[in-house]
Parts: C-alpha cells; structure tokens; sequence
C-alpha cells in the first residue's frame, strides 16, 4: 500500500478509535506527510528503518523547526508506526528508541488582575459585539476553558443555578467546570439581550457565542478579538485565548488552590502538565523576595 492509503487509514484510526479532535488528527497526518514527502515514495513506510529517520528529523531540524515542533513531530511518527505495529503492518517499531530533543520547559506569559480589568475597560457594552466580547472573556478567565470548548459551547450545558459549565474535551471527554458568576452575569446579558435578536442560522441554535450572521464563532475569531484589544491597551506581552487559561490557572495557584483541583478544572490527563503552574508561583515569589526583602 502507498503512504496515501496507511495515512488514510492511521487518519481513520485517530478519529473513530481515539477519538481525537479534527485539530489532533489533523496535525498528526500533517506529520506523516512530512515524513512521506521526504521519503519520496522511494522507502515504503513497511520499510522505514531507524537509520532513515534520523536523516529525517536531521532535515526536519535544517528546516528551522524549533525543538518543540521537533518534539511534536516525533510523537506524530511514534503514533503511526505503532498503530503500524498494531495493524501487523510492521513486526518492530523503528521510533522505540529515537529520544527527543531536550526541551526546556518556557513559562507561559500571563495576565495579571489589573491588566485583565483593563482589557475588560476597553470593551464598549453599548454594542452588541461588545457585551458578546466581554461574556467570551469573563467566561475564559472564569472557567480556564480552551479556546476549542469556548466556541463549542452550548446553551443547554450552562447550569446558571449551580454555577457549572459542562465542557466537551480532548479526546471527547466530558468535564463539570465551575464558573464564576460575573461571567454567568455577563452571559446571561448577552444571551437574554443580545443573542435573541440574532436569526441564527440552521444547526447553531445551541450553541452559546455567535456571529452577526448566526453562525457559531470560530477559532480564528476568538484569537483576532482578543488581539485587537491587546493592540488597543498596547500590550507588549504575546497574549491570545490561552493566556487566560494560563492566567486562571496561575492566579488559582497564587492563591493557595489545591493543584488536583486545578487539575481537575483544567482537563489535564497528567498531573506534571498542571505543575507547570507551581513553577510559574516559585518565580513570582522568587520575584517578591528580590524586590522586597533588605537582604536580596
């Protein structure tokens, strides 16, 4: 079979038997393709040894790729050859013993309360897109949500009388957020006074954030708004919908939140991912002791 057809079918596997999101899917077989692009159909994927992937993730590092993206690469590849091993396709995986460029772990940049508060001043709340614009980031910094559950949810999954979101996901699962209520105010204004007077469009009638048109916002238009504004305030951080998530998470932290918690808040799978947020409290008391203490 051709690289076309394994990928095809490894594409099937990850959205019907993993049940990944179309963004994980796609970005694992834009991996692959690398992979077949620079083998030039002349070594089958059956074929492909441990030597020839070296020269591979060599060229895919000559192309400029940060040790991230490098990293992100190489666990695409480790997935399609064992769900290769999987199929019978091939009797050894020739990633088991490729390791990884070392990474060093980068703090994301966050928002403090003060500079939240004035992103939230800039909006004007006497325009629709305004008070819509004001719910989306109350209920981002409230609720830690992704920007991908953000424009996924649904009206009937706001529980205003207990004060939860129900969020769909990585990998499809189902989580209980709880929500703080200045953003359930701010929804509840946009919903009841606002989002009535919008002719939404057929399939989008639950869905909670909207366009002009009645269509359910993308990706894309979260990530302009929130630019927009950090232009306008003359931000010179790099923000964009995962800031707030960052930010949710550390404030959480600061404050003395237990860590399972926020895990749980957050969706993480593994409690090393939410640790990064202990590193990011170390640093801000590192930072008080400098500023503030005789001795330092």
């Amino acid at each position: 079979m051709s690289w076309n057809g394994y990928i095809r079918q490894f594409q099937d596997y990850l959205r019907l038997e993993r049940s990944l999101s179309p963004n994980s899917v796609e970005a694992y077989v834009r991996d692959i393709q690398k992979l077949a692009q620079f083998s030039e159909e002349s070594v089958a994927p059956e074929a492909v040894n441990e030597v020839h992937l070296h020269n591979f993730l060599e060229w895919v590092n000559e192309l400029g790729m940060t040790p991230h993206s490098q990293a992100r690469v190489l666990s695409g590849l480790k997935a399609f050859f064992r769900y290769l091993l999987f199929e019978k396709v091939i009797s050894n995986d020739p990633t088991a013993l490729i390791e990884g460029p070392k990474l060093g772990r980068k703090l994301p940049d966050t928002l403090s309360v003060e500079e939240i508060e004035a992103l939230l001043a800039l909006l004007d709340l006497s325009t629709p897109e305004g008070q819509r614009n004001r719910a989306i980031i109350e209920t981002l910094y409230s609720s830690g949500l992704r920007v991908s559950e953000l424009v996924e949810l649904k009206l009937s999954n706001i529980y205003y009388d207990l004060g939860f979101l129900r969020v769909i996901g990585k990998g499809n699962k189902e989580r209980l957020v709880p929500i703080g209520r200045d953003a359930l105010k701010y929804i509840r204004i946009y919903t009841n006074e606002i989002r009535v007077h919008i002719p939404v469009k057929k399939g989008n009638e639950n869905y909670v954030f909207l366009n002009r048109r009645g269509s359910k916002l993308s990706r894309v238009m979260i990530f302009t708004i929130i630019k927009k504004l950090a232009r306008e305030l003359g931000l010179k951080k790099n923000i964009s919908p995962h800031t707030f998530r960052h930010s949710f998470a550390t404030h959480l932290i600061e404050g003395g939140a237990d860590l399972r918690a926020v895990q749980e808040m957050l969706g993480h799978e593994s409690i090393t991912t939410t640790e990064i947020y202990t590193h990011l409290d170390r640093e801000y008391l590192k930072q008080v002791i400098q500023e503030f203490h005789p001795r330092s």
